[in-house]
């Protein structure tokens, strides 16, 4: 027995025996925030893989030949995706096809003109006040030759479609939606606000930098000419994934068709070859719809870099996300082949 216990009168309790705290005032402060950190990050993945909650439906349609029931297929996939008259009639449709660079002994580098002429039938079959066609072809300044080598000419003229050249339109700016090219405006042409809906009408193809060039990469021919250049060049320099992603988010196009009845592959956009899938894709979310197309090419799409970026913010990528309508997938993937260049191999895995 020590002193203090000697001292201590018999009837006081004995003291308690000291015992160190088990983490200090400041390592309770250090974990807690290191838990809410930890929570934090940890529901910030759940956050992406969910990709923030967004949807999309994606229409996949069989279309064996440009002879195929086009305009039937496309009614039937406006209307699994609840897009009918109602949405339609009175509006005016601004269809956007692709034609960098039209060139009659190569119909596969842009949009079918009997994919234009079946969209065009559609929009008028469901009420549309005006149906235009617009582009602005990122090699070619004569609109008339654009018209005469992609053979749109004599089907406009027959079907009374007006054509509008968005290399040398009007323009006005518009704040850049995200301006990850670092520049603050965009200057569209001033059609594109004059439509109710814009469709993006793009053709499927691999392309020898982007990966791929679906409906999100054919607005790069809604930049005029006349202010960025040919082929488009101030967005080139900007960073092409960049500047798709700030298109498609300035834009906001409401439709996106793909014609993949007979896309490219290898060395795209245009010195590719021809490749049938016999596939028509519709969607109301461009990036649902590139998604959707690049599977059916037999790419992942998240290793597509401007469709990886995209994810989430624009819209979503990964299969669980997207609902599928019309034809299953799986079936359908008809591998594309892309140029051989170190660059692209991740996108094979």
């Amino acid at each position: 027995m020590g002193p203090a216990e000697r001292d201590r009168p018999a009837d006081e309790p004995a003291p308690s025996p000291e015992r160190p705290p088990l983490l200090s005032r400041r390592a309770w402060l250090l974990l807690g925030a290191n838990v809410l950190v930890g929570g934090g990050y940890a529901a910030k993945l759940l956050w992406d893989r969910h990709e923030r909650g967004r949807r999309a439906e994606v229409f996949v349609g069989r279309v064996p030949s440009y002879t195929g029931p086009i305009a039937d297929t496309l009614l039937r996939g406006l209307a699994s995706l609840g897009v009918g008259a109602q949405a339609v009639r009175g509006r005016t449709v601004l269809l956007k096809p692709n034609l960098v660079e039209p060139n009659r002994s190569a119909p596969h580098v842009n949009t079918h003109p009997l994919v234009v002429q079946a969209a065009a039938e559609v929009f008028r079959r469901l009420g549309a006040r005006e149906v235009w066609v617009a582009e602005g072809p990122g090699h070619m300044r004569d609109t008339e030759l654009v018209l005469e080598e992609s053979g749109l000419g004599p089907l406009l003229e027959a079907e009374r479609l007006p054509f509008y050249d968005l290399n040398h339109e009007d323009t006005a700016p518009v704040p850049n939606a995200l301006g990850l090219t670092g520049l603050s405006q965009l200057h569209l042409p001033r059609v594109l606000a004059r439509a109710d809906l814009v469709v993006s009408l793009a053709k499927m193809k691999t392309h020898h930098w982007a990966g791929l060039t679906l409906s999100m990469k054919n607005l790069f021919g809604v930049v005029p000419g006349v202010a960025y250049g040919w082929p488009k060049n101030v967005l080139h320099q900007r960073g092409i994934g960049s500047s798709i992603l700030d298109l498609t988010a300035t834009v906001r196009p409401h439709l996106a068709i793909v014609d993949g009845i007979v896309g490219m592959e290898g060395d795209g956009p245009i010195m590719g070859t021809p490749k049938a899938a016999g596939l028509l894709v519709v969607g109301r979310n461009p990036v649902a719809v590139d998604a959707t197309c690049a599977r059916l090419m037999g790419f992942e799409p998240r290793r597509v870099p401007y469709l990886a970026a995209a994810a989430g913010k624009l819209g979503p990528v990964r299969e669980g996300n997207i609902a599928q309508r019309g034809e299953s997938i799986a079936p359908l993937v008809t591998p594309f082949t892309i140029v051989d260049h170190p660059s692209l191999r991740h996108l094979r895995g």
